[in-house]
């Protein structure tokens, strides 16, 4: 064997070792920053097709599906649809009645960006997306104004119905939303309201109160923080995205930053999981028959997260079109609103 191929092999045998090398850090760093371990594929059926943008689901206790929908055009508030999951399929949403809420008369043009549905009367809550207010739709369909003063309440899961039908509600405190409030605290009552706090407040109210409406949520005492509400030092708290019932009396709380976090009825927080590094924004959640919730990701994302009551996370799906809203029935099957195809899709996960 001359020199020369002896360090021609030499040369192979050590790019070899570095090509070798680079790939088992590559696989150390993939497993360093997903959290999420894979599920068997799921199977996925095609519900609804034309559905302009739907971007939240519900079902009622009858099992129709309650579809938000903020059309085609963008000219109004928001359309809603009822459809039934158990008939002909997919259902041709373009010939499906619905229910079209125009716009407020004035200056407000607020979308509807969040959905509720009481499962005794059917009642549907609405809420406005990075406004201020909620209303509820009763069954004749009359929308009417049932809370007001809110700091900042987005899109998405930021409103779910507890075990016991009291209305959870997410809002955000800052010096910027508080300075759009629409309806500032008289004085002789500031006390009872927010003092110079920075970040996520959780309300819960029962609907049901006899109490005069709308309800003003600054004269509401939060179920977090617990009063009394002080100014938070350092940086301010990661905002609540979104909320679903964990368990009998606890509700599962996700943030900014991908975490997913345990309120208990005493008011403290535990962190249950934290999903894989992500641009969580427009996220939803929901939770299963068997205490697992689960997490539609939206279009940064394109993934559906489940996380189990002991806090393991996996994916049920991947590389959908901008998932939004989600709801599960009593059998566990999930339904997903794919907004950027326009159509609802039905996913029967397999167990993890």
């Amino acid at each position: 064997m001359s020199a020369k191929t002896s360090i021609g092999r030499c040369n192979l045998s050590r790019l070899s070792y570095l090509i070798g090398l680079l790939l088992l850090q590559c696989l150390v760093l993939q497993a360093s920053t997903s959290d999420a371990q894979p599920s068997r594929v799921a199977q996925i059926e095609v519900v609804a097709t034309a559905v302009p943008r739907p971007a939240q689901l519900a079902l009622t206790s009858s099992g129709r599906l309650v579809v938000l929908s903020q059309g085609w055009r963008g000219d109004s508030a928001a359309e809603i649809y009822w459809l039934d999951p158990t008939g002909v399929q997919p259902i041709d949403a373009s010939r499906a009645p619905r229910l079209v809420i125009p716009f407020a008369e004035g200056p407000r043009k607020t979308a509807l960006g969040s959905l509720a549905v009481d499962s005794k009367s059917g009642d549907l809550f609405l809420g406005e997306e990075n406004g201020n207010r909620i209303y509820r739709l009763a069954a004749a369909r009359r929308l009417s104004p049932l809370a007001v003063g809110l700091n900042h309440l987005l899109g998405g899961s930021s409103l779910t119905l507890d075990r016991e039908g009291r209305l959870v509600v997410l809002d955000y405190a800052s010096f910027e939303s508080q300075l759009r409030s629409e309806s500032p605290v008289p004085p002789a009552l500031e006390a009872l309201a927010v003092e110079d706090y920075t970040g996520p407040l959780v309300f819960r109210i029962n609907p049901e109160e006899d109490v005069p409406l709308p309800r003003r949520f600054e004269l509401v005492a939060p179920v977090f923080p617990r009063p009394p509400v002080r100014r938070v030092a350092g940086e301010p708290l990661h905002k609540f995205i979104a909320v679903a019932p964990f368990g009998r009396n606890s509700l599962a709380l996700l943030n900014s930053v991908g975490e997913v976090l345990i309120l208990s009825p005493e008011g403290q927080l535990r962190r249950l999981a934290r999903l894989p590094s992500g641009h969580f924004h427009r996220t939803n959640m929901a939770m299963g028959p068997d205490g697992s919730v689960f997490i539609s990701a939206g279009f940064h994302i394109r993934e559906l997260y489940r996380v189990s009551p002991a806090g393991l996370v996996t994916s049920v799906a991947h590389e959908l079109g901008d998932p939004q809203g989600i709801a599960v029935d009593r059998s566990g099957a999930l339904y997903v609103a794919e907004t950027a195809l326009h159509r609802i899709i039905r996913i029967r996960p397999t167990d993890p």
